[in-house]
């Protein structure tokens, strides 16, 4: 029994359509793998400028992915416009699906390591992208790196 080629002609387009539908899932599934989540929800600077810190992360396991960031705020006080921008200085990932904000210290500006100083400071980056692993802080004069994930308390702690 041989096909006629009209026979011919429709099997060659639903084989197309397959193939057609297998490419956009392919697509798809590679579209909403945890790293191209992190671009699409964060922007990310591809300048990512030299600094000693760079060196100092990626001794410690960690990829250096994105550069410095400017987060222009806006706020509407009685009426009146306020502006202000928050500072993320490198996007680092340690591993496929986790990814973390970093911020250098700075000479005038350093971080008290304490509940209230960490909420000040850490907190509105945490919030600005929840879906970020933690702040990693790192301490230009001492060399070190402080991983800070953001925790509920259950309200039982004194």
């Amino acid at each position: 029994m041989e096909l006629a080629s009209s026979d011919k002609a429709v099997m060659a387009l639903i084989g197309l359509a397959v193939a057609i539908f297998v490419i956009y899932r392919i697509y798809i599934w590679l579209q909403s793998s945890p790293r191209s989540f992190i671009k699409d929800k964060l922007p990310l600077n591809k300048d990512i400028l030299p600094h000693p810190s760079i060196d100092l992360l990626e001794e410690a396991g960690y990829e250096v992915i994105g550069g410095k960031l400017k987060i222009p705020l806006s706020f509407t006080v009685n009426g009146a416009s306020m502006y202000s921008r928050l500072f993320i200085d490198y996007v680092a990932s340690k591993e496929e699906d986790s990814f973390y904000l970093v911020i250098l210290s700075r000479p005038r500006k350093t971080l008290e390591f304490t509940g209230s100083s960490l909420r000040d400071s850490l907190l509105p980056y945490l919030l600005i992208y929840p879906e970020c692993s933690g702040v990693l802080y790192v301490n230009t004069v001492t060399s070190a790196i402080h991983e800070i994930r953001l925790g509920k308390d259950d309200g039982e702690s004194t």
